[in-house]
């Protein structure tokens, strides 16, 4: 640039603005923080969280409130729930039903885990964690249903009891396998989500035969 080397700058002409950088010019994001905030504060503000995501799984629609701000906490309890609750039936009436209890467990995450892999191998856009959430937390229709087995079956098994469960467990399986679906629908590619759909159909299906063929020692 030869044409820069005639320009000259007078000593006379004042600088003018403000160079200085404001030391308290920090958005609010980068304010927030949790490492002051009281124990209590953060525990009440994660159960709001799990709350909101137990009324979403209630109120099934298309929402990425689920994706978003995924959790296992959630899914945890209601795992544990339903074990506890499925554990010292008929079926192992030698011991104190701990090994059902693992059993549960393991079906419950293992299916989860293959649910999602399946996901992802087909081309899904969700991630590992956000999938085990949503297939987790859509486990509590099947919570309530076990609940609800329970009680009756606390009034006697027969035939109108065999009734009223079998209408339970179907109902809240429709409702486990919609909810999730409505969560998992728009991360799936569109000419291949009977193939996601199905594996869940399925795993819901298990705990839901698992729930209806419960009978207490």
């Amino acid at each position: 640039f030869p044409g820069l080397a005639d320009v000259s700058v007078s000593q006379d002409i004042p600088v003018e603005g403000e160079i200085t950088v404001p030391v308290g010019s920090n958005s609010p994001d980068d304010d927030y923080s949790t490492l002051d905030e009281p124990v209590k504060d953060t525990i009440m503000r994660d159960l709001k969280a799990v709350g909101k995501k137990f009324v979403h799984v209630m109120y099934p629609r298309k929402s990425s409130t689920l994706l978003r701000d995924w959790d296992l906490w959630g899914p945890l309890v209601l795992c544990v729930s339903l074990a506890l609750m499925l554990q010292g039936g008929s079926a192992d009436s030698k011991d104190d039903g701990g090994p059902q209890f693992a059993e549960v467990f393991v079906i419950i995450w293992f299916g989860a885990v293959v649910i999602t892999l399946n996901s992802k191998l087909l081309g899904g856009t969700i991630s590992f964690f956000q999938s085990l959430c949503v297939l987790g937390y859509c486990v509590m229709p099947l919570t309530v249903a076990m609940l609800v087995c329970r009680l009756v079956l606390l009034a006697g098994a027969g035939t109108v009891s065999f009734i009223i469960r079998l209408i339970v467990v179907g109902a809240m399986f429709a409702w486990s396998t919609l909810a999730s679906t409505a969560f998992l629908a728009d991360s799936q590619p569109p000419n291949r989500k009977a193939l996601v759909v199905y594996p869940i159909f399925l795993f819901y299906f298990v705990i839901s035969w698992m729930i209806l063929t419960f009978t207490p020692q």
